[in-house]
């Protein structure tokens, strides 16, 4: 089967190996990821602090490009980029005027119609269809992850349906239970790592984090699985400074979903480009014997 699919700009610079994963592990399960021609910048969190307008019209530009494909679903998988898509879609099949608004200042008009979908959802349907059957080769056994949503992969506007419960989601957990992994109940799933504060209130950001680290450390996990490329790039690169400031020994892999799904079809370190980590991602997965 064929997706439209946006990347959006993590994923083209700081996490190009999420990009990259995607498109790997995708072609496995037989799905094949269309790029949509000319994307732009979905926004993320700034452009609303310009205008409602903007908010909306970036990603819609996106919309629009992919529905020119003729694709009825598009697969995003940056947390910040899926969801000011999806709000987006959900605004413009909602609201003719502002739909009329955005439009006219775009070349390939955007309905909203495109199905909206996170890389949780495009894996579960997969899980569901029975695309991993035969394809799990290695089961992540000994895996005790935290799935880590972060603070946007499940809140939304009221008026926009949430693709899972807001504060206790299970997506990620059903996803890496398929895979034989074993992910473990904790507190802080849906809490914020700082984001770009990180830049520029570092030590707020290392607070944030370290309440994450130490919730991950009490709760007996031996590493973090996450969607969110601001999430990964956050507790992997600070997470020294931040499991000082919280008085955490124990440190944690900080693993992309897509991680995961390529390990347990058999996929080595050097394929997934695991090795990149700058918090160990190999040693773990060597101890286990899953790599």
């Amino acid at each position: 089967m064929d997706l439209a699919y946006y990347p959006g700009c993590s994923l083209h610079a700081s996490s190009a190996i999420y990009d990259r994963q995607s498109l790997l592990v995708m072609e496995r399960l037989g799905v094949r990821l269309r790029e949509i021609p000319d994307w732009s910048c979905c926004g993320a969190t700034s452009a609303g602090k310009a205008s409602e307008f903007m908010a909306l019209a970036m990603p819609a530009r996106n919309i629009g490009l992919a529905e020119s494909t003729g694709l009825s679903e598009i697969l995003i998988p940056c947390s910040a980029c899926y969801s000011r898509t999806l709000v987006a879609a959900e605004r413009l099949k909602k609201d003719a005027t502002i739909r009329g608004e955005i439009n006219a200042e775009l070349k390939h008009p955007a309905a909203g119609k495109i199905k909206v979908s996170s890389i949780l959802e495009v894996l579960l349907a997969r899980i569901r269809d029975g695309a991993l059957q035969g394809k799990i080769c290695k089961p992540l056994a000994g895996l005790k992850p935290v799935c880590y949503y972060g603070c946007m992969l499940t809140r939304f506007p009221a008026e926009v349906p949430a693709p899972d419960s807001v504060e206790n989601p299970q997506g990620m957990e059903r996803v890496l239970s398929a895979l034989g992994a074993k992910p473990i109940d904790w507190n802080s799933k849906t809490d914020c790592c700082g984001a770009s504060s990180a830049v520029n209130d570092n030590p707020t950001a290392l607070k944030l984090m370290g309440k994450i680290l130490k919730d991950a450390q009490a709760r007996g996990a031996n590493c973090i699985v996450t969607t969110c490329p601001m999430c990964q790039l956050n507790l992997d690169a600070h997470q020294d400074a931040a499991a000082r400031t919280a008085g955490v020994s124990a440190r944690f892999p900080v693993y992309f979903i897509t991680e995961m799904l390529g390990v347990a079809m058999g996929m080595t370190a050097e394929e997934l480009e695991i090795d990149r980590h700058l918090t160990d991602g190999v040693g773990l997965l060597k101890e286990l014997k899953l790599i």
